[in-house]
């Protein structure tokens, strides 16, 4: 099955969408597969870190500008090199368990959709299967 969502991104942030994940396994109805989050953006990604101490997110925000900075040599016209840099980094996508109709994720786990070219409304998917 496949499901849908739209995020408002305001600001650069790991944007939490892990209960979406959650809602997607659980109006499936599978009991024992996977679920594959795919983000259609080239200047943003998915991603899964820490959800428990959000200097987590805010570190790795921080050594994302460090490694990706603007320079007046990039020549993409729209701006935004650092950004699609940064999308690149981090990938498009994340594919996870699911065992017992939840997806298997580690205590500290959370499913992230990372924005780096703000202010965007963003659409992600959710293909359980």
């Amino acid at each position: 099955m496949l499901f849908k969502y739209n995020l408002d991104a305001p600001k650069q942030n790991f944007y939490n969408i892990t209960s979406q994940i959650r809602e997607s396994v659980a109006k499936s109805g599978i009991t024992s597969g996977i679920a594959v989050v795919y983000c259609l953006h080239t200047t943003a990604g998915i991603t899964i870190n820490e959800n428990a101490d959000p200097d987590v997110v805010r570190d790795l925000l921080f050594a994302l500008d460090k490694t990706y900075p603007d320079h007046p040599e990039f020549r993409h016209a729209e701006g935004n090199s650092a950004a699609h840099l940064k999308a690149s980094t981090i990938g498009s996508s994340v594919t996870v368990i699911i065992e017992n109709s939840k997806p298997l994720l580690g205590t500290w786990q959370g499913i992230y959709f990372c924005e780096f070219d703000p202010p965007r409304k963003r659409t992600f998917y959710v293909k359980v299967m």
